[in-house]
């Protein structure tokens, strides 16, 4: 255990943003799931309307700082094409 003071404080920080990540990467292992499970489904219309969901919950990771752009946009782009092969 930390016995300076700002060590201290630092730990209590370090776990409350790893709370917060590990909150924000789990919504968005959830929209993959639901865009993914329509998918597999052959639903276009759910897929549709869960890929517009899960979207906008990887943007709003990417622009928190939980994952990187990159990461964020290849994300998107495997499920938009996922959507886009159904017919």
């Amino acid at each position: 255990m930390a016995n300076i003071k700002s060590a201290k404080k630092r730990i209590l920080v370090n776990n409350k943003k790893a709370a917060r990540n590990k909150s924000i990467r789990s919504a968005v292992k959830t929209a993959i799931k639901k865009v993914e499970a329509a998918v597999a489904a052959g639903e276009k219309e759910t897929a549709a309307a869960a890929l517009v969901n899960a979207t906008s919950v990887i943007d709003k990771a990417q622009s928190k700082g939980v994952y990187h752009k990159n990461n964020a946009s290849r994300k998107v782009s495997r499920l938009s094409k996922a959507v886009n092969a159904l017919k």
